[in-house]
C-alpha cells in the first residue's frame, strides 16, 4: 500500500482516476437501471383476446444459430417451437394444420458449384403434432451466407410454390412434386443488373404475394419499391416509382388489401404504413401510419398483417415483440418473442384477408423517440449479434461510449499515479 499512499491519502492522479472510473460505472448503472425500472410493459394482453383459441406463428431469424419457428398462444406463452438453424423467415399456416416456412441453414455438403460446407435456403413444411418435425424440404445452395435467403414463399391454388429468390433476384413458381420450375420472372428484365447478381446485395427481393390470377406483388427492398408483376406482361405497376424514402425505406412483407391499398412494414422509417393509390393522380400516398405502440417506438418492423377483425398484427423486430393493435393504435396484445423475429402469422388467417382503413392516421414521435445517426447504426449492429432488451436505446449506446472513455482515461491516470509512487 505504500506506493499508493502519500501522507495517508491516495495520490491526486490516482484519486482522479478512481473518480473517473466510478463516474463511468455510475452512469451505466443509472442509465440501464433506470430504463429497466421505468420501461413500458412489453408483454400485455387485453381482455378482448380469446386466449384459449388464439395462435400466432412467429418466424425468428437469429442472431447466430438461433433461428426457429415458434407458435404462441393467446397469452404469449409457447405452444411449440422448432429451430436451432441460421434463420427462419416467412411462416404461414396451411389448411391441413401444417406450417410452411422459409429457412436458411449451414454445414451442407451438397453445394452444387460452391465449395462445401455451404449454406442452403428454401422451404420446409413443419408438422406440429405430436412433436414439431419437418415433413418436406426443398432447398438450393447459395454463394454467401448474407442477403441470399429465401425470405418468402406461398403455396398457390394450383398446389405449386411461389418463391421470392434473393440469390438471383427473381420470383418463380415451383412444382413441389417434381421440384422443377414452371415459370420465372427475373428482375434483370426490369432493372439494370450487375454481371453476377450473387456477388452483391443488389435488389434484395424479400417478398412475393399472389394478388390475383397470374398477378403478383413483389417487394424490392433496396429500391424502396413494390412491383406488380403479371405473367406474360412483366411489370404493370410500380409503387413508389421515384424511390422516395419518405414513402418507403427498405420495406418488408407488404400485405395487399385490395381497392388500391397496401399495408407495408416500412422498416428503415421504423413505422407501419398504409399506402393508397390516389384515384386522381395515380400516385401512391401514405394514408394511415403508426410508429409507436404501447409507449414503445417501433424499431425495424418487418411484417404487418391486417386481420379480419380490423386490427393490425405487427412484428417489431428489434424490440423482440409481436403486437396486435386496434385501428386507433391502442394495444390489444403485446408478446415478447426470441431475438429478431422476422414475421408473424395469425392462425388461420395469415395475409388472406383484411381491409384498408377509411380514415387517415399518422403518429408523431417525440424528440427522444427518434433514431439518432451513428448511434442507431451501432445499436442495430449490436442487436444482430446479441439479444438485447427492447428498452435499450441510442442513449445507452452513448452512455457506454462515454463510460468507456472515462474508464480508459481513469485507468491510465491510476497506472501513472502508481508508477510515480
Amino acid at each position: 500500500m505504500g506506493e499508493w499512499i502519500q501522507m495517508g491519502r491516495l495520490k491526486t492522479p490516482t484519486r482522479r482516476g478512481l473518480a473517473l472510473v466510478t463516474l463511468g460505472l455510475v452512469l451505466v448503472v443509472v442509465a440501464f437501471g433506470g430504463s429497466w425500472a421505468f420501461a413500458p410493459d412489453a408483454r400485455t394482453v387485453s381482455n378482448s383476446v380469446d386466449v384459449n383459441n388464439t395462435t400466432t406463428l412467429v418466424g425468428v431469424q437469429g442472431p447466430g444459430p438461433n433461428g426457429n419457428v415458434t407458435a404462441l398462444d393467446g397469452k404469449g406463452d409457447v405452444r411449440w417451437t422448432i429451430g436451432n438453424i441460421i434463420s427462419y423467415q416467412d411462416v404461414s399456416h396451411m389448411e391441413n394444420g401444417s406450417v410452411l416456412a422459409t429457412f436458411a441453414a449451414g454445414h451442407y455438403l451438397d453445394c452444387g458449384p460452391y465449395e462445401p460446407p455451404c449454406k442452403r435456403t428454401g422451404v420446409r413444411i413443419i408438422e406440429p403434432d405430436p412433436e414439431p418435425h419437418v415433413v418436406y424440404q426443398w432447398s438450393y445452395p447459395v454463394k454467401t451466407r448474407e442477403d441470399s435467403e429465401v425470405h418468402d414463399a406461398e403455396i398457390l391454388p394450383s398446389g405449386n410454390l411461389l418463391v421470392a429468390d434473393m440469390e438471383w433476384e427473381s420470383i418463380f413458381v415451383l412444382n413441389m412434386t417434381t421440384r422443377e420450375r414452371v415459370w420465372t420472372w427475373n428482375a434483370s428484365d426490369h432493372y439494370d443488373a450487375p454481371p453476377d447478381p450473387r456477388s452483391e446485395d443488389w435488389l434484395h427481393i424479400n417478398d412475393v404475394d399472389r394478388i390475383g390470377d397470374g398477378r403478383y406483388l413483389v417487394s424490392v427492398r433496396n429500391t424502396n419499391q413494390l412491383l406488380i408483376v403479371e405473367r406474360g406482361k412483366g411489370v404493370v405497376d410500380i409503387i413508389n416509382e421515384n424511390r422516395d424514402v419518405e414513402v418507403l425505406d427498405k420495406q418488408h412483407n407488404p400485405h395487399w388489401l385490395g381497392n388500391g391499398t397496401v399495408l407495408v412494414a416500412d422498416s428503415e422509417n421504423h413505422r407501419v404504413v398504409e399506402l393508397r393509390e390516389n384515384e386522381s393522380t395515380g400516385k401512391w400516398e401514405v394514408g394511415w401510419a403508426i410508429a409507436k405502440v404501447g409507449g414503445i417506438p417501433l424499431d425495424w418492423p418487418r411484417d404487418a398483417d391486417r386481420l379480419p377483425n380490423g386490427n393490425t398484427l405487427i412484428t417489431d423486430s428489434r424490440n423482440n415483440r409481436v403486437v396486435e393493435i386496434y385501428p386507433n393504435g391502442s394495444v390489444v396484445a403485446s408478446y415478447v418473442v426470441p431475438s429478431l423475429p422476422y414475421e408473424a402469422d395469425r392462425v388461420p388467417y395469415g395475409e388472406s384477408v383484411g381491409r384498408g382503413y377509411e380514415r387517415d392516421r399518422q403518429t408523431d414521435l417525440g424528440l427522444f423517440d427518434k433514431q439518432i445517426p451513428v448511434l442507431s447504426t451501432l445499436l442495430a449492429a449490436a442487436r444482430h449479434v446479441v439479444a438485447l432488451p427492447y428498452w435499450v436505446s441510442e442513449l445507452h449506446v452513448l452512455v457506454v461510449l462515454v463510460a468507456g472513455v472515462l474508464w480508459v482515461v481513469g485507468g491510465v491516470m491510476i497506472v501513472r499515479g502508481r508508477l510515480r509512487g
